[in-house]
């Protein structure tokens, strides 16, 4: 497969600046694209102050193959989304050292086998509750993909090759609309 990683970065831009629109509309809080390098994709701050983040994940393709690639992980291609291991690591340092609480937020997008639907699909989960997970199952979800040209932009290599894999049913469903 191709991994265009400047298609990919934008689509998910898109998705971002849809959840910072929808919670400045729509909640108490103030959201805003982060510029702290290194940190998720939107910073929070609520009225008294308190700031959290938000990690948004844009997910398009299925690993089909999960079963008999990474097979004690116990998933199924219908119910498995991924996260970048360093990313997520990151965020485990993040929260663990400012106690900052960071969500990550995935949407799944024409994916019928895992959401029975064309319809765009919401998911979320604290960091901290991942890690919990993550120390479960430590490298059972984890997977190296090869490396392809798209992801090499300008001569740097920015695509993800290394993903950590959820199952849906360790993530809450979120029935709200950013559409």
């Amino acid at each position: 497969m191709s991994y265009i990683f400047d298609n990919d970065a934008s689509f998910s831009e898109n998705f971002e600046q849809k959840l910072i629109n929808f919670i400045n509309s729509n909640t108490q809080f103030k959201a805003q694209k982060c510029h702290i390098k290194g940190y998720p994709d939107v910073e929070i701050v609520a009225k008294n102050g308190f700031v959290f983040y938000i990690e948004v994940k844009v997910q398009q393709r299925t690993f089909m193959g999960v079963e008999k690639i990474i097979p004690l992980s116990g998933l199924k291609p219908s119910e498995t989304i991924a996260l970048n291991l360093s990313d997520l690591k990151r965020y485990f340092e993040i929260e663990n050292q400012h106690k900052i609480p960071i969500f990550i937020f995935w949407v799944l997008l024409n994916r019928p086998c895992i959401t029975n639907t064309k319809e765009v699909q919401f998911y979320y989960r604290l960091v901290t509750d991942l890690k919990t997970i993550y120390q479960k199952q430590l490298d059972k979800r984890r997977f190296r993909r090869k490396s392809g040209d798209g992801d090499v932009v300008d001569g740097v290599h920015k695509g993800v090759t290394v993903n950590y894999h959820f199952s849906l049913t360790e993530l809450i469903k979120w029935d709200g609309s950013l559409l």
